[in-house]
């Protein structure tokens, strides 16, 4: 490495440093979203499996919760630090890749900028683990075609294993690799290797406690998970929402980038043949799986998490490995220069518009209702009406609710969501005395009857507590005491997917 390679590599570490603290300072100060508060309820009961997702976004909360205890912190800590390791593992699979330390550290730059992994890292979900193993994936991939050696397999295989324990995305990650091998030719040996199967079974031993998991709960996440690939009817209007939203999580200056580096590469004007057609098994295989979903039903832009790390690496590439026309070579040129900051300040906007409201005027936006602002004023209040009223549990009708509620109520205080039990199967249920009544019944206000009405002798309504951002009123709940229940509390009906 040269002088000039190891000062770009020292900048590069120190800018991603700062970013990984600026996402630490602002994981402090952003109140818990209903998933995380759901995820984190996961975490106090660790299993191989959940009813949405696999376990490993439960245990990257139980670490950092185990570290600076439950708070918005605590539970986004390890998240947002695994943000060095993934930027670890993408420098190298790209310098690996491309031979080249700039387009090394600009992957990891501009892989950091995007508000799928600045936002992605901070809220805590699945995809941020999946973004590190996908990175690790990439990079023991590039192992294997440096190196030559089968025992870079087994690393593969463990990569793969950890997405699979992430998120069922990382199934696609399988084709991916074996088009890879087959559009190589001088990789298509590994495929009558013995190496590239036992990285396969690194993997399914990984998976194991998934697969465990479903079979003692009736198959009931795979079925939920892969059910969605079934197109019942089409409604092609989704398709319009993949690239707005996705320029958005890229951000406009890194999406522009990241799309030029893929004309290139496909047109053969960067790179080797195997480096190539790394990055773009790794990111078409999946994008054409959602550009089918979105046939039939929405993507969620963060669906796109696994595609990242590759998206990156063509990014960089475009920045510094092909010579463009000079209109194109000066957009390459502006967009390198002002993603970063552009990035930083999209990132700090939207924080500062989620936690206050002040950049839209205090009125209604997309972060109002998933993340929890006002919640622990809210939970508050809930708590003054439950001591109150003597309720011996808390009862809610939807998941985030039942997850906001017992992040925020006192510890101990008996919480359970009255409906969709199997979200909450790995968990003790409240037992008969907590059930016996009487019970708080919190659910957002809405049009029509409550339905509570004819499960319980007595409804009563005991009042309204409002959330608020500001001066908005984000959503009200009412409140409802149940005193006499004529069957069991808590709807054991088996969810939507066994019932087809």
């Amino acid at each position: 490495m040269t002088s000039n390679e190891a000062r770009v590599a020292l900048n590069t570490s120190l800018a991603i440093l700062a970013l990984v603290a600026l996402r630490l300072i602002a994981a402090w100060f952003t109140p818990i979203s209903f998933d995380e508060a759901y995820y984190w309820m996961w975490s106090k009961h660790l299993a191989g499996g959940y009813y949405d997702h696999p376990p490993m976004v439960a245990v990257v909360i139980r670490l950092g919760t185990m570290i600076a205890g439950d708070t918005e912190f605590g539970v986004r800590l390890v998240s947002i630090l695994l943000a060095l390791p993934m930027s670890w593992a993408i420098y190298q699979a790209a310098a690996i890749l491309f031979g080249s330390r700039r387009v090394a550290a600009s992957s990891a730059m501009l892989l950091n900028i995007t508000l799928m992994a600045a936002v992605g890292t901070m809220i805590v979900t699945p995809d941020a683990p999946l973004l590190v193993a996908s990175s690790l994936l990439l990079f023991a991939l590039a192992k294997v075609l440096q190196t030559g050696q089968g025992a870079w397999w087994l690393a593969v295989g463990a990569a793969a294993g950890c997405a699979l324990l992430s998120k069922y995305t990382a199934l696609f990650f399988g084709p991916a690799i074996l088009i890879w091998l087959v559009a190589v030719p001088k990789l298509r040996h590994w495929l009558i290797s013995p190496w590239l199967y036992l990285g396969g079974l690194v993997a399914l031993l990984l998976f194991a406690p998934v697969i465990l998991w479903n079979a003692d709960h009736h198959w009931v996440s795979f079925i939920k998970q892969m059910g969605r690939a079934r197109i019942e009817d089409f409604r092609p209007v989704y398709i319009a929402e993949l690239v707005p939203t996705q320029i958005a999580f890229a951000t406009p200056l890194v999406w522009m980038l990241g799309t030029m580096g893929l004309y290139a590469l496909l047109r053969r004007r960067a790179g080797a043949l195997p480096a190539r057609a790394l990055v773009n098994t790794m990111f078409w295989i999946i994008v054409a799986y959602f550009v089918w979903h979105s046939l039939h039903a929405r993507v969620e832009a963060n669906w796109f998490a696994p595609v990242y790390p590759a998206f990156a690496i063509a990014a960089a590439v475009a920045a510094h490995l092909v010579q463009w026309p000079p209109r194109w070579q000066s957009l390459a040129d502006f967009c390198r220069r002002w993603a970063a900051p552009s990035g930083i300040v999209l990132f700090v906007a939207l924080v500062v518009q989620a936690d206050t409201g002040l950049l839209s005027g205090y009125r209604r936006d997309a972060t109002v209702r998933s993340i929890g602002i006002g919640w622990r004023e809210t939970a508050a209040e809930i708590e003054a009406a439950r001591a109150r009223t003597g309720a011996t549990c808390v009862l809610a009708s939807d998941y985030g609710t039942t997850g906001w509620l017992a992040f925020h109520l006192p510890k101990g205080t008996c919480v359970a969501q009255q409906s969709q039990r199997i979200r909450w199967v790995n968990m003790p249920e409240p037992d008969a005395a907590q059930l016996a009544g009487p019970l708080l019944y919190a659910r957002e206000v809405f049009p029509g009857e409550d339905e509570m009405s004819g499960s319980f002798a007595s409804v009563e309504k005991v009042g309204d507590v409002e959330r608020r951002r500001g001066p908005l009123v984000i959503e009200t709940y009412a409140l409802y005491l149940l005193r006499g229940p004529k069957g069991d509390v808590l709807d054991h009906t088996p969810p939507p997917e066994m019932m087809k």
